[in-house]
């Protein structure tokens, strides 16, 4: 049977669909429709007040005024190196605590990691109440303290001074510097460690040049944002009662409502969101520039097993000496 097939009919791309007969062509719907809603609502609650008190604060001689006074350099001076004394200090607590509950096994440490997201929902104040409950005028320490030795009064007044609000920031922000970090060592690649530790490295020497590195990014999203919130905070330094610390905020509010005087408050209240602001933009720089010299490195550990020499090399010199003088020695 002698008989010649036919060539395969061409397939062509499929295009969309035709609509129905006599049904209309729907069209889709503008961008700027859908974003309208969500940016006139963000307009209505949050920009118009913002411009309100902007305007506020243009009145006549009220920044020469405020700018002048002692109280404005003073509570200045005191928000800003209380911010960054707790955030100091939130950045050594928060990255040995998540060392601890990340690297050292121990019994309930998987618990200890979940109860940090339900410690991160306590409003502020309430840790501090529990300051006071236990380092108050009379508080459990001074009360134990009068039982024991006998005296009228206790040891511990420092909640009222500058160093017990800084206590309250540091135990209230560290779970924020935390919970990024555990973020970032859950998927930190094991395989360094490894090798760094059987380079004998010690531990010491493993934290700064493997797991630190590492843990860059997260310590900068966790410090910019803790650094933000104590320049912000308002509940900890009004429940502490230290009354010779006052910070920005406390100043708008002794102005606005203890004095009526509101000019001065929105001029004090638009120098607060200017700092905040900028420090953000810094924060989103330093992130940008600290993720963009790393990602190559990213890359690298990634591509298999060349990513694997790349990273050994790297720990190579957290262990000393180099692989080879160390199996040269071992023969």
């Amino acid at each position: 049977m002698t008989g010649t097939l036919a060539p395969p009919a061409e397939r062509r791309p499929a295009g969309p669909a035709a609509p129905a007969p006599g049904r209309p062509e729907r069209r889709p719907v503008p961008a700027w429709l859908w974003a309208a809603p969500p940016v006139l609502a963000l307009a209505v609650v949050f920009l118009y007040p913002l411009a309100l008190v902007v305007r506020e604060s243009l009145a006549p001689g009220a920044y020469g005024e405020v700018f002048a006074s002692a109280s404005f350099r003073d509570a200045l001076v005191t928000t800003v190196w209380l911010a960054a004394a707790a955030t100091a200090g939130c950045l050594v607590l928060g990255f040995v605590l998540a060392l601890v509950i990340a690297f050292v096994p121990f019994p309930g440490g998987r618990a200890v990691a979940k109860s940090i997201d339900v410690f991160l929902s306590f409003p502020s104040f309430l840790i501090t109440l529990a300051l006071l409950f236990v380092y108050g005028t009379v508080g459990m320490a001074n009360g134990v303290w009068t039982d024991v030795t006998g005296a009228a009064e206790g040891p511990f007044r420092f909640l009222t001074t500058p160093w017990g609000v800084l206590l309250a920031e540091i135990t209230y922000f560290t779970p924020f510097v935390m919970r990024p970090l555990l973020a970032a060592f859950s998927q930190l690649d094991t395989a360094q460690l490894e090798v760094a530790s059987s380079l004998g490295a010690r531990p010491l020497r493993i934290v700064r040049r493997v797991i630190l590195p590492e843990a860059l990014p997260a310590l900068a999203a966790g410090g910019s944002l803790v650094l933000v919130m104590c320049l912000n905070e308002f509940g900890i330094v009004l429940f502490t009662g230290a009354k010779g610390v006052t910070t920005l905020p406390m100043l708008v509010y002794g102005k606005a409502i203890l004095e009526s005087d509101y000019a001065a408050a929105c001029v004090v209240a638009v120098v607060n969101v200017v700092i905040s602001v900028s420090l953000y933009g810094l924060y989103r720089l330093l992130v940008a520039r600290t993720t963009g010299g790393r990602a190559t490195g990213d890359r690298a550990r990634s591509a298999g097993p060349a990513g694997r020499r790349t990273a050994a090399r790297r720990t190579r010199t957290a262990g000393g000496a180099p692989e080879g003088s160390r199996l040269r020695a071992r023969a």
